[in-house]
């Protein structure tokens, strides 16, 4: 009987299977995206209007799975366990950089167990007080604290809101204490009732209350102007050197392929600029920021730095 050719042997369909399966296209299932924080907040917010396009720019749906608990810890820790094949992404923010200067001991290792692929936005706070606190502007409260004292409100001890609180008492070099709440709604309404003199909340939990005159907005913490309150001044523009925001992207689980970590930080830039996951972002009070893994490890580097001065300069803890 006559030997199979060389050429026959690699024709052979069983021969060439590994390479098929090498071959098979990314992501090949239905695929989850990992938001260790409650649902209706900024976080779940940012995590739900990417996911949309990015599953049409991918050709999977993407499932918004919120895992909440322990400042974010809980979550993250399940998607640091996550298969490394991509399918398994993680929606995190300032708390990524913060919680390992907040906690004894995390879960997870932020260093070695995810990869950055892309951030989304950046979420600026906003300076409130009563609208019968007698002060115009950050001077003048300045002032007032210094004269009066002052307590400032946050939703939990070492959220962002507490840590921007904490970076303003700092800065301005008050003696303000920290007053923490379990929900919005109580911590706003103290602002509006002058119990608390001040909170730097989020712009989407505040917007309504300042538009309605029920608070005064004296500035945003951001760098730059917010296209939702285009009145009001930044920090800097009234006169502090301070830029404190929140922020939120995403990661994979360290060990992802290289070429599907780069395949869905495409797809992360192209949901942030798209015109319509923009244009939300703004309406929100928020700033989309499309920045690639390179240089998004690079900002998360230099938070971590920021936060872990400000929590060892204010002693905060959060266990």
């Amino acid at each position: 009987m006559p030997q199979p050719t060389r050429r026959a042997l690699l024709a052979s369909p069983a021969l060439l299977l590994p390479a098929v399966a090498r071959a098979q296209p990314f992501p090949d299932r239905p695929m989850r995206m990992i938001v260790p924080f409650p649902p209706g907040g900024a976080a779940d917010f940012l995590g739900r209007v990417a996911a949309e396009p990015m599953a049409k720019t991918l050709g999977q749906p993407i499932a918004v799975e919120n895992r909440t608990g322990a400042g974010g810890n809980i979550g993250t820790a399940v998607a640091a366990q996550a298969e490394k094949d991509g399918h398994s992404i993680l929606l995190n923010g300032l708390p990524y950089a913060a919680n390992r200067f907040l906690y004894a001991s995390l879960p997870y290792d932020p260093d070695q167990d995810f990869t950055p692929l892309a951030m989304l936005a950046v979420v600026p706070n906003i300076m409130v007080v009563s609208k019968d606190l007698p002060v115009r502007n950050v001077a003048e409260f300045v002032a007032l604290a210094k004269a009066k004292g002052a307590h400032y409100a946050s939703i939990g001890n070492g959220t962002s809101l507490h840590l921007a609180g904490a970076q303003f008492t700092l800065a301005a070099g008050l003696d303000m204490t920290h007053v923490p709440y379990r929900e919005t709604a109580a911590a706003n309404s103290d602002v509006m009732s002058g119990r608390v003199e001040v909170m730097f909340q989020t712009i989407s939990a505040a917007a309504g209350l300042v538009k309605g005159g029920r608070m005064k907005a004296l500035a945003v913490t951001s760098a730059e102007r917010v296209p939702a309150f285009p009145e009001v001044p930044t920090l800097r523009e009234a006169g502090m050197d301070l830029v404190s925001v929140g922020w939120f992207g995403l990661f994979a689980p360290r060990g992802v392929p290289e070429d599907r970590v780069t395949r869905l930080e495409a797809a992360t830039i192209a949901a942030v600029n798209d015109p319509a996951v923009n244009a939300r972002i703004l309406e929100t009070g928020s700033l989309p920021r499309p920045l690639p893994g390179a240089g998004f490890a690079r900002f998360i580097a230099g938070e971590s730095a920021r936060m872990g001065a400000t929590i060892r300069a204010a002693g905060i803890r959060a266990d």
